[in-house]
């Protein structure tokens, strides 16, 4: 049966996931065999697939496929974080559409809507990673808000509570106004924004005089409560013990004396607005300051700003600096750079804001995490992350856990009518509670707020075998700790560091043992890829136009561990290219008839040659692999297949145009050919699965597929063969380009001298016949006259021209132009040794690799000088 022209990505697409769907090759179960366990970072039940989830997700499909190509049981569990503030944004989004508010719905109906959004919206992200290839346990997908994990929520917080380490208090947080909740320090991205710098007067009581005061923050004046001044400060002696009046407000406010204002900054003045910035809640916190919140969690002014009351905080900014201009009370406005914090989220400017919020201790928690990373039991791959993660870890802040949304975990904390709390699992429980503590049990109600989606999240590698509830599970025995976690370097923090936090607080043992950081999908400009700059293509297109093997390839040949990835669908085109050697290859020797006879010397000694190299690559290959280098692991099967298999193997045993070839050879390719696509499956997955169940290699059993073939192994093998073969190749290389220079046809022979050597080259004659092309090959051990010369390795090689065929002169200017360039090349190389430093300091192996370039060198240049002699 012939094999069809072109490959056909969607066609093997479709029918081999299903089928290793169908025969359950991604599922797990606890065995006798080693586990190898990934869990997927879970993403956004609101996310579909991206750039960054296309490459993250084929890093891990490649571990895991080659992990259960080599015996163990392999499982990658699968699912979906619940998201709480995307989410919830997106739910009250379509509500809205629906002409529904959500004030209007109590939280019972709201999350009715919620739980009906995640069933229609929230798969779509895992059933696109089937497309991709993904070969997850999905019989063990999981999802953060499901009962059972929920549950391990609840039982963490209250064992968290228990053991100290979460408290409920007013601290000052992140407020996100579009959010209306509550943010971590993590969830807060500083950008660099263009303001304006306003610089303000504030009139000194019962005094002509004022004072200036710069700020970008006009619309908060109103809640000034004090102006600060360095006592060290001679400018402003004289104003201690007085007050000034608020602008617009006319409030009398004091003037206090600090270190902590900078005398040099700006104006030497500070307006201290203890409500809205950190800093100024210390210092008012110092100094017994009031505080005045004239903000409302949606980031309007309120009744105590006194003016502009229910105006958007933006829109107040305008209209304050307008009316300080009207009052003359503005001495000049600037244009002015500062850094600024937005919601991860929602991407709204985030507030300062004190509230009454859940915290987590995270000193002590902290200490471990830290320590396992330092001592390696833990590796950041690569491990330029560690300075920043040890940095983190060291300077930790307690984590604001709660968040002022119905989307997510409820708090298991409960109040009485006086406002008195308790933390319990269930309304029961915290009566027995409020009981045994001889407090009121009336009006009973929960917290309304949730958790923070971390706080599930870092239970993820323990809930998902559900080890939090059940620690004796067989699953959980058997799969935990993790082996590999493959993740973006921005949630190192956000994500990893609490899973190990979690992990080691549950059983002491690490979450996983290795953590691998992608780097950023950027575009060929270096712009980090995103939908706002148009820069990011669809990977479903993708997959569609170059087959998703070409795009899993071509993700992967531009992805080194934890460096930023500059994509351009041209590496797309180089894998689809790939996809379709590796098929014309194998309808090359699909197509050969076969004569049954024994294989000649020269195909016997090519084949010794080939399995060789193949078994140094397989070495290569499992030492990048063993490095977390993925994409040298691909680059070095890529050279193998189109070098060494489809360019030098296949032209060396391919019988002549329409003949047979020796069916022991034949057997010997196709043996050749299937621990190929053993290598290259976890790469290129579903063609190589096509080609495995061709009727060229027989009749398969069901089973009998290249998903779960035997991965190849490291073998010895021999560097004096694949050396020897080296020099052969360069020896027909040489001859070829000797044609290409002349413009001569491939098809004309040349004789050939080889100057014998320690190699034994009679051994490769007839492939140096073949390959280039030679009338005669005569083995010498003198210098040929009147030849073009060349040098392989150190075997002297000679070819001679009709000189009618030469353009001597060019020939001349060739040969010279090279010799002038290795004279250069000699000069540097030759400065280098001489250079006292250089030779104490290198290393012993690279001073030896510039002494043989040196020694090369000159050798080439013998050659060439009498090559030009030989011209006459």
């Amino acid at each position: 049966m012939s094999i069809a022209k072109t490959y056909n990505p969607k066609e093997a697409e479709e029918k081999w996931y299903s089928y290793w769907m169908e025969n359950g090759f991604f599922r797990s179960t606890p065995d006798e065999r080693e586990p190898y366990t990934i869990v997927m970072p879970p993403p956004n039940v609101t996310g579909v697939l991206h750039m960054g989830h296309m490459l993250n997700n084929t890093i891990q499909d490649v571990l895991i496929r080659r992990a259960r190509m080599q015996g163990k049981n392999a499982c990658w569990v699968p699912g979906t974080d619940h998201a709480s503030i995307a989410t919830e944004a997106k739910v009250v989004a379509m509500l809205k559409e629906q002409g529904i508010d959500k004030k209007s719905l109590n939280r019972e109906d709201f999350l009715k809507h919620a739980w009906e959004w995640k069933e229609k919206y929230g798969g779509i992200i895992l059933k696109q990673l089937e497309k991709l290839g993904a070969s997850c346990d999905w019989d063990r997908t999981k999802f953060t808000m499901d009962s059972d994990l929920s549950e391990a929520v609840i039982d963490t917080f209250i064992k968290f509570y228990k053991e100290g380490y979460i408290y409920r208090g007013v601290r000052m947080v992140n407020w996100d106004p579009q959010g209306k909740t509550a943010l971590s320090d993590e969830e807060v991205i500083r950008k660099e924004v263009n303001q304006k710098l306003y610089y303000i007067r504030y009139q000194i009581k019962d005094s002509a005089e004022y004072l200036i005061i710069a700020t970008t923050r006009p619309e908060t004046i109103m809640a000034d409560t004090a102006i600060c001044i360095n006592p060290n400060d001679e400018r402003y002696q004289h104003l201690k013990g007085k007050t000034v009046l608020v602008p617009l407000v006319n409030r009398e406010i004091p003037v206090i004396q600090d270190e902590y204002v900078e005398m040099e900054f700006g104006t030497g003045c500070l307006k201290v607005t203890p409500a809205h910035d950190l800093n100024d809640y210390e210092l008012g916190q110092r100094h017994n300051l009031p505080v005045i919140d004239i903000l409302n969690d949606d980031g309007t002014l309120n009744e105590k700003a006194e003016i502009l009351i229910g105006e958007d905080r933006f829109i107040a900014r305008k209209k304050v600096a307008k009316m300080l201009e009207e009052v003359d009370q503005i001495e000049k406005i600037e244009d002015y750079k500062s850094q600024v914090g937005f919601s991860e989220r929602t991407d709204a400017a985030i507030e300062p804001k004190l509230s009454m919020q859940w915290f987590c201790k995270m000193d002590q928690l902290a200490k471990p995490a830290l320590e396992y990373v330092e001592n390696g039991t833990i590796k950041l791959i690569p491990e330029k992350f560690f300075a920043s993660y040890k940095h983190w870890m060291e300077n930790v802040k307690d984590w604001c856990i709660s968040r002022q949304l119905w989307w997510g975990q409820r708090i298991p904390a409960w109040y009485n009518s006086n406002n008195e709390w308790v933390v319990a699992k269930t309304e029961a429980e915290a009566i027995q509670e409020f009981e045994a503590q001889g407090k009121s049990t009336e009006g009973i109600r929960q917290e309304d707020d949730v958790l923070d989606t971390w706080f599930s999240s870092g239970l993820w590698p323990m809930s998902v075998f559900d080890g939090v509830r059940n620690p004796d599970n067989e699953d959980f025995k058997y799969y935990y700790p993790t082996n590999d976690l493959v993740t973006a370097p921005e949630i190192l923090f956000f994500w990893v560091a609490r899973m190990i936090i979690m992990g080691h607080d549950y059983t002491e043992k690490p979450p996983f043992r290795n953590v691998y950081l992608t780097g950023i999908v950027r575009d060929k400009l270096g712009r980090k890829m995103s939908k706002s700059l148009g820069n990011s293509p669809d990977p479903i297109e993708l997959m569609e136009h170059y087959g998703t093997d070409g795009v899993r390839v071509g993700m992967l040949l531009s992805s080194p561990a934890g460096n930023d990835l500059m994509f351009d669908v041209s590496y797309c085109e180089q894998g689809r290219n790939f996809a379709n050697k590796i098929w014309n290859a194998f309808r090359l020797v699909k197509g050969w008839e076969t004569i049954d006879t024994p294989a000649t010397e020269a195909q016997k000694t090519a084949a010794q040659w080939f399995e060789n190299r193949f078994n140094q690559a397989v070495a290569e290959i499992d030492e990048h692999f063993a490095n977390y280098r993925l994409s040298d692991a691909l680059m070095a099967t890529y050279k193998l297949v189109w070098d060494d298999f489809c360019a030098w193997y296949l032209e060396l045993v391919k019988p002549a145009y329409q003949s047979p070839i020796e069916a022991e050879t034949l057997e010997t390719v196709k043996t050749l050919f299937q621990k190929i696509l053993a290598l290259a499956h976890p790469f290129m997955p579903f063609l190589t699965e096509e080609l495995w169940h061709d009727e060229l290699f027989g009749t398969r059993q069901a089973k009998d597929c290249v998903i779960v073939a035997q991965y190849p192994e490291v073998k010895a093998f021999d560097e004096q063969i694949i050396k020897e073969f080296a020099t052969v190749q360069q020896i027909i290389s040489e001859v070829r380009n000797i044609r290409n220079s002349k413009g001569m046809s491939p098809k004309v022979e040349l004789p050939l001298a080889i100057n014998n050597t320690d190699v034994n080259f009679s051994k490769y004659e007839e492939s140096i016949v073949k390959l280039a092309n030679i009338s005669e090959l005569t083995f010498v051990q003198e210098k040929i006259t009147g030849a073009i010369s060349f040098l392989a390795g150190k075997t002297e090689c000679y070819v001679k021209l009709d000189t009618d065929n030469i353009d001597v002169e060019a020939e001349r200017e060739r040969i010279s132009k090279e010799i002038a360039y290795l004279q250069g090349f000699l000069v540097s190389v030759d400065k280098k040794l001489s250079n006292e430093r250089f030779v104490q300091n290198a290393k012993p192996e690279i001073v030896q690799n510039e002494q043989n370039k040196k020694a090369d060198a000159e050798a080439k240049i013998k050659i060439l000088e009498e090559s030009l002699a030989n011209l006459g």
